[in-house]
C-alpha cells in the first residue's frame, strides 16, 4: 500500500492542510513575562521554523495532491474501490468530504440547473475557445466545486452566489485532477444548502482527429478537400468539449451559442433563435434553450453541408444534412422519408409526444459508432443513412432502415427518460434495438421482421456471447471509469432487446404498451432505473387483475448472466406427463469446475415455457407452463410414443431448448415429410438449438447434420438463415482439415437442388433488374451465398462471367442483391488483375454502399501480398472510414488465405490500433472477437494467450472472451471432429 492510502487511513491526507485553510498560530497570554533574552531568541528561532516548515509542507502536500490519486479510484456511491473496504465508516465519510474529485461519481452536494455555453470555432487550425455559465443548486453545505474535464485547459474561474448578497465568492484554489477527469474549485468558505449560484470559466481545447469530444471529419468535394467539425458525447466526452457535470443523473438546460466562419453553418439540438453577422464575416448562431437533458445528449456541427427538409402533421421539422454532392443525388431521401413516418409511429405507440420543434439527421463521413442519438441532432456515418436505390442492395436498405428506426426510438427511451446510472443501459438500448424491428415491420409489414428476422439476428446471436463462462449480466456494476464503455456490448443491446421482447409477449401488447406509457409520462425529462420499469409493468398487469411481480421475473434475468436450457422428456409412464429441467447453458461445460467462482451460486429462472404437442397430421394449440424450479413435473394432455414435444413456441422465451433422441428423431422425421406442420420461427429455432446444443457437447454430432436434410424442401428464407448462419461456424472450424471436403461436399449437396431451382436474380427487357417479393429475393440471395462459398461450380462459373462482362463493357450489370457475392467470388477466383479493377472503382465509385463492398471484396483475394497491401493501405487512407478499416481486417480474417496475415497483422498493429479505437470500446471488442473467432489449434490459443499477457493490457473482456471462444475451438477439435466426420464418411443409407 502507498504513502497516499496511509495518509488517508488516518483522517486526513496532507493536501487537506490547504483545502482547510489551516494555519498554525502561537498562543501567547496576557502576562508579562520576563525572559533571558536567549530564550527570547530561541523561541523566535522556533517559531519562525516553524513557519517555514509548515510553508513547505502545504507547498509539498498541494504538489502532491496534483499527482496522487492514480492509483486509487473510489467508487460511485461513496465506498471505496476493493483494495480500500477495510477502511471503517467514519473515516470513510471524512474522506468523502475532504475529497471529493477522488471518486468515480461526482459528489452529490450540487446539482446543475442551466449552462450558458458560448463557442468560438477556428477551423483554419481546429481549435475552439470557451466560455460556459453553470447555474447550480446547493445540496449540502460544500465549499468544493467539482466538475469534469478532460484535455480542456481552463483560464478564468469566477464562481457568483444568486441569493440576498449576490456577488463572486473568493476562489482559494483550482485544479485539475486527471485521474478523475475533473476539475476542482475550491472555496474560501461553504456554499449553503437550497441556494443558488454560478460558475463562469473560460477554456481552450483542439478540435481533435480521435472521433470522441468535439472531432473533425473531411471529404472530398470537386478535387478540394473540406472539413466538418461534429460532436459524440456519449458515454463520458462531453467533459472534452466543456466543462460540465458529464453524469446522466444531472440533467439541466442548455442554451450554445456557436461563432465561426461565414462560410460554414452550424448545428445543434434546438434551432437557431437569433444569428448575428461580425464585420469581419464571422456568423454567431444562438440556439433556443433545450428542454432538461443530460450532457452527453448535447450536440453541435459546424459543417458547410446542405439538406433536404420534411415537415410532420404536428409541425415537426426534420431535416438532412451531408454533403452537397449527396443530397444533390437524392441519397437522404430515404431516410428524410423514413423519419418522418417514424415520429408518427412513435407518437401514436408510445402517446406520447415528441419533444422537440424540429429533429436534424447528419451524415459525416467518420464516426466511432453507426449513429448516435442526440436529441434533435442525430448524427450518422454516411453509409447507415445515405441510400443510393440504383446500386443499393436490400441488406443495405434493411440495415439502413435499423439505424434509423433505433435512433428514432431513442428521443424517447434515452433523451426524453434517460437511465440514472451506465449499469442500466439496456433500458435505453435494448428497448432501441427491440424496435428495430417492431418500428421496421411499421414501415415494411411484408418484412415480417420481428417475428422472423428478430430470430436469427438478434436472438442466436447474442445466445453465442452469453453461453460463454465469460459473460456478464445485463444489468452491470460500474466500478471505474473504464467500466462505462465496457457496459455498451452486444449483451446490452440484444440480450436487452431479447428480454423485452419475451416479456411483451408474456404481458400482451396492450398491456405492454400501458405500462410503457406509464413509465415514460412519469419519467420524462427525467431519469429512471430498471426497477421503476418494472413498477409500470406491474401495475399495468394489475390493472388486467393479473398480480405478477414483473421484478421478482426479471431480476433473475437482468442480474444473473446467461441462460437456461430447458430439457423436455416424456414419462415412461401412462399419465401423460413430462419432465421439464433447466440448467444454466455454457459451451464450456467444464467451466464450472474451472471458474469455481464465477459458478459457485446455483442459477435458476422463472420462465414462460410454451408447449405444443404434435404428429405427422396434427398440432395442438400451445400452452403456457411458468418453470421455476430446477426440476418440474407437469401433465400436458394425451401423449402417445409417436407424438412429438416442441417447446418455446416462436422463441418468444431466452433459452434453449432440448428433447431426449427420440423426440429429436420424431421432429426430424416431419421436417423431412411436413415441415409446414412446424411454424416458420420454429424451425429456424430448431436448427439453431441442435446446431449449439452439439457444439456444447449436450448432443451427439450427427444430429444437427441430419435435421438440415430437409432443406432442399424449404420454402421460406428464415430456416435457411438459420443453417447458413449455422454452417459458417462449423466451416471457420473445419476448413484447413484434411477432411473438409467431406463437410463441403455435404453441406452441397443439401443446397444444390434449391441453389438450381432458384436460379438468379432476371433481368426485365430494359436491362433493370426484376423486383421480387422480400421473401424471395432474400432466400435467392442466401442459397446463392451458401453455393458460391462452398464451391458449387455453376455459382463460380456465373460469378465470372458477370464480373468478366463488367470489365468488358464498362457497365455494371450485376443484380445489387447479390453484387457482394459475385465481387467476393470474382476476385477469389480471377487474377490480379480483377483485384486492381476492382480497387480502380472503389476510389471513382462516389455511392456510399458500393464503396463498402467493393472494399470488401479486395479482402477475398487469396494472394497474400494483396492482402497485406490493402491492410496497410486502409490503415493509412483517409478514404476508408475507421468502421470499415476493422471491418477489413476482420474480412481477411475470414478468408482462409488471410487468416495468419490478419492475426499477425493484428498483433503488430495492436499498439496503434488500441490507441485509435481504445476510447470507442465497442468497436475495439468488434475487432478482437473477429481477428480471433477463427483460431483453432493448440498453437494459435498459446499464440493467443502469449499476445495477451505481452500486449501492455487494454480490452481485457474482450480478450478474455476471444480467449475462452479458442478454447472451445480446440477444445471441439479434440473431442467432437472424429465423431463428426465419422459419420460424414458413412453410406447414405448406412
Amino acid at each position: 500500500m502507498g504513502i497516499e492510502d496511509i495518509s488517508m487511513r488516518n483522517g486526513r491526507a496532507l493536501s487537506d492542510q490547504w483545502a482547510e485553510s489551516v494555519v498554525v498560530r502561537p498562543k501567547t497570554t496576557e502576562q508579562h513575562i520576563t525572559v533571558h533574552k536567549r530564550l527570547v531568541l530561541g523561541f523566535a528561532v522556533s517559531i519562525l521554523t516553524l513557519i517555514v516548515v509548515t510553508a513547505i509542507a502545504i507547498t509539498l502536500s498541494v504538489k502532491f495532491e496534483k499527482c496522487s490519486g492514480e492509483s486509487t479510484v473510489l467508487a460511485g456511491n461513496g465506498s471505496s474501490a476493493k483494495s480500500n473496504q477495510s477502511r471503517d465508516s467514519n473515516s470513510s465519510h471524512r474522506d468523502e468530504d475532504s475529497q471529493p474529485w477522488r471518486h468515480l461519481r461526482l459528489p452529490a452536494s450540487l446539482r446543475p440547473r442551466h449552462y450558458d455555453l458560448k463557442l468560438s470555432v477556428y477551423m483554419d487550425n481546429f481549435t475552439f475557445s470557451g466560455e460556459v455559465n453553470i447555474e447550480f443548486e446547493c445540496m449540502n453545505s460544500t465549499k468544493f466545486i467539482v466538475l469534469h474535464t478532460d484535455k480542456l485547459e481552463v483560464g478564468k474561474v469566477a464562481v457568483y452566489s444568486d441569493n440576498k448578497k449576490p456577488g463572486a465568492m473568493r476562489v482559494h484554489r483550482h485544479f485539475h485532477y486527471p485521474a478523475s477527469q475533473v476539475y476542482v474549485i475550491a472555496l474560501h468558505r461553504e456554499m449553503k444548502p437550497l441556494r443558488t449560484y454560478r460558475i463562469n470559466i473560460t477554456f481552450d481545447a483542439q478540435i481533435e482527429n480521435e472521433l470522441l469530444g468535439f472531432f473533425r471529419s473531411s471529404y472530398v468535394l470537386h478535387g478540394e478537400r473540406r472539413y466538418v467539425a461534429v460532436t459524440q458525447f456519449s458515454p463520458t466526452h462531453a467533459r472534452k468539449a466543456f466543462p460540465c457535470f458529464d453524469e446522466p443523473i444531472y440533467k439541466a438546460t442548455f442554451r450554445v451559442s456557436l461563432r465561426h466562419e461565414g462560410s460554414y453553418q452550424s448545428l445543434s439540438n434546438m434551432p437557431v433563435e437569433a444569428s448575428t453577422t461580425d464585420e469581419d464575416g464571422w456568423v454567431t448562431n444562438s440556439f433556443s434553450r433545450t428542454p432538461r437533458m443530460s450532457t452527453y445528449y448535447l450536440a453541435w456541427a459546424v459543417c458547410n453541408f446542405t439538406y433536404r427538409e420534411a415537415v410532420t402533421d404536428g409541425g415537426v421539422v426534420i431535416r438532412l444534412y451531408a454533403r452537397p454532392d449527396a443530397i444533390q443525388s437524392g441519397s437522404g431521401d430515404y431516410a428524410l422519408h423514413i423519419t418522418k413516418r417514424l415520429l408518427r409511429f412513435y407518437q401514436d405507440y408510445f402517446k406520447v409526444k415528441y419533444s422537440l420543434p424540429k429533429l436534424d439527421l447528419l451524415a459525416v463521413p467518420k464516426h466511432p459508432y453507426a449513429a448516435m442519438e442526440n436529441w434533435g441532432l442525430s448524427v450518422f456515418v454516411e453509409q447507415k443513412i445515405l441510400l443510393d436505390p440504383e446500386v443499393s442492395s436490400f441488406s443495405y436498405q434493411m440495415e439502413l432502415t435499423m439505424v434509423v428506426v433505433h435512433e428514432i426510438c431513442h428521443q424517447w427511451f434515452g433523451d426524453l427518460v434517460t437511465p440514472v446510472w451506465w449499469e442500466d443501459v439496456w433500458l435505453k438500448e435494448g428497448f432501441a434495438h427491440f424496435f428495430e424491428y417492431v418500428g421496421t415491420d411499421f414501415l415494411f409489414p411484408k418484412w415480417n421482421m420481428e417475428k422472423q428476422r428478430f430470430l436469427t439476428d438478434v436472438l442466436h446471436e447474442v445466445m453465442l456471447l452469453d453461453g460463454l463462462a465469460s459473460s456478464h449480466p445485463i444489468s452491470q456494476e460500474v466500478f471505474e471509469a473504464a467500466d462505462i464503455d465496457r457496459v455498451f456490448d452486444w449483451i446490452a443491446y440484444k440480450k436487452g432487446a431479447a428480454l423485452i421482447r419475451m416479456l411483451a409477449n408474456v404481458m400482451g401488447q396492450p398491456v405492454f404498451q400501458r405500462g410503457l406509457n406509464d413509465y415514460l409520462m412519469t419519467h420524462m425529462y427525467g431519469n429512471a432505473a430498471r426497477n421503476d420499469l418494472w413498477n409500470k409493468f406491474s401495475e399495468a398487469m394489475q390493472k388486467e387483475g393479473k398480480d405478477i411481480s414483473i421484478k421478482d421475473v426479471m431480476d433473475r434475468w437482468t442480474l444473473q448472466m446467461g441462460y437456461p436450457v430447458v430439457t423436455i422428456s416424456k414419462n415412461d409412464s401412462l399419465d401423460h406427463t413430462i419432465t421439464v429441467i433447466q440448467e444454466h447453458f455454457v459451451y464450456d461445460t467444464e467451466a464450472k469446475i474451472h471458474h469455481p467462482d464465477l459458478f459457485n451460486k446455483s442459477f435458476q429462472w422463472q420462465l414462460p415455457l410454451s408447449l405444443a404437442v404434435g404428429n405427422s397430421t396434427h398440432i395442438s394449440s400451445e400452452t403456457i407452463i411458468w418453470v421455476s424450479n430446477k426440476t418440474e413435473t407437469h401433465r400436458v394432455g394425451r401423449i402417445d410414443e409417436e407424438m412429438w414435444l416442441l417447446g418455446n413456441i416462436n422463441q418468444t422465451g431466452y433459452f434453449r431448448v432440448n428433447y431426449d433422441l427420440h423426440n429429436w428423431r420424431l421432429l426430424i422425421q416431419q421436417l423431412m415429410n411436413n415441415p409446414m406442420m412446424i411454424s416458420v420461427g420454429n424451425r429456424a429455432g430448431l436448427i439453431d438449438d441442435v446446431f449449439n446444443l452439439a457444439r456444447a457437447g449436450y448432443l451427439p454430432q450427427n444430429v444437427p447434420l441430419q435435421i438440415i436434410c430437409y432443406l432442399s424442401e424449404e420454402s421460406e428464407f428464415l430456416p435457411w438463415h438459420a443453417a447458413s448462419r449455422a454452417l459458417y461456424q462449423l466451416d471457420k472450424l473445419l476448413d484447413r482439415t484434411e477432411d473438409y471436403s467431406l463437410f463441403s461436399d455435404y453441406v452441397l449437396k443439401q443446397v444444390s437442388p434449391k441453389y438450381h431451382r432458384l436460379g438468379w436474380p432476371s433481368m426485365n427487357p430494359d436491362n433493370s433488374f426484376l423486383q421480387a417479393a422480400y421473401q424471395t429475393e432474400e432466400l435467392q440471395r442466401e442459397v446463392i451465398m451458401l453455393a458460391c462459398s462452398f464451391g458449387n461450380k455453376h455459382c463460380h462459373q456465373q460469378a465470372v462471367y458477370l464480373i468478366s462482362e463488367w470489365i468488358s463493357s464498362n457497365k455494371n450489370r450485376i443484380p445489387p442483391n447479390v453484387r457482394d457475392i459475385v465481387y467476393c467470388t470474382g476476385v477469389s477466383l480471377m487474377d490480379k488483375d480483377v483485384w486492381e479493377f476492382i480497387w480502380m472503382k472503389f476510389h471513382s465509385s462516389t455511392a456510399i454502399s458500393e464503396k463498402k463492398i467493393l472494399l470488401e471484396a479486395l479482402t477475398c483475394s487469396d494472394d497474400s501480398f494483396l492482402l497485406n497491401r490493402l491492410l496497410n493501405l486502409s490503415l493509412s487512407s483517409d478514404l476508408v472510414p475507421d468502421q470499415d478499416v476493422i471491418d477489413i481486417i476482420i474480412h481477411v480474417g475470414r478468408n482462409p488465405h488471410g487468416r495468419h496475415l490478419a492475426w499477425k497483422y493484428f498483433r503488430e498493429k495492436w499498439d496503434m490500433l488500441n490507441s485509435r479505437y481504445g476510447e470507442a470500446l465497442f468497436m475495439n471488442s468488434k475487432l478482437i472477437s473477429g481477428v480471433t473467432e477463427f483460431l483453432n489449434t493448440e498453437s494459435e490459443l498459446a499464440e493467443l494467450k502469449d499476445f495477451i499477457q505481452t500486449s501492455g493490457g487494454g480490452a481485457a473482456s474482450a480478450f478474455s472472451r476471444a480467449v475462452e471462444i479458442v478454447q472451445a475451438n480446440v477444445k471441439w477439435h479434440n473431442l467432437h471432429k472424429q465423431q463428426f466426420y465419422q459419420w460424414l464418411r458413412k453410406p447414405p443409407n448406412g
